[in-house]
């Protein structure tokens, strides 16, 4: 497997619109700790991976990008609703999973 990381957004969308094998972009949260903060937020890393296979070879697709939470907030899952409404247009599900099951439901 091919990993490829794409820095925006914007140029994920791009190459997903190529040769993605399934209709589904998954998506996974990563909190990221800062040392000694004692704030109210909190910064939540959005992860979106896809596959798509170019000749013999599986490629992942991944980009990532930051917002910040609240502790009593539901942000994080305002975002993940809105990225869902924009991929929707496109026949495209965004679906909660992490690398390895994405890889798992390709090749069963």
């Amino acid at each position: 497997m091919i990993v490829i990381f794409i820095d925006n957004i914007e140029n994920f969308v791009e190459f997903l619109e190529k040769n993605r094998v399934r209709d589904e972009v998954f998506y996974e949260f990563k909190e990221i700790k800062h040392q000694a903060d004692l704030s109210s937020e909190s910064e939540i890393e959005i992860i979106l991976h896809f596959l798509s296979k170019i000749e013999q070879f599986l490629v992942l697709y991944e980009t990532k990008f930051s917002t910040i939470k609240s502790r009593d907030s539901n942000s994080d899952e305002k975002v993940i609703q809105e990225l869902q409404k924009i991929f929707e247009t496109r026949g495209i599900n965004l679906v909660k999973g992490k690398i390895r099951e994405i890889f798992l439901s390709y090749s069963s």
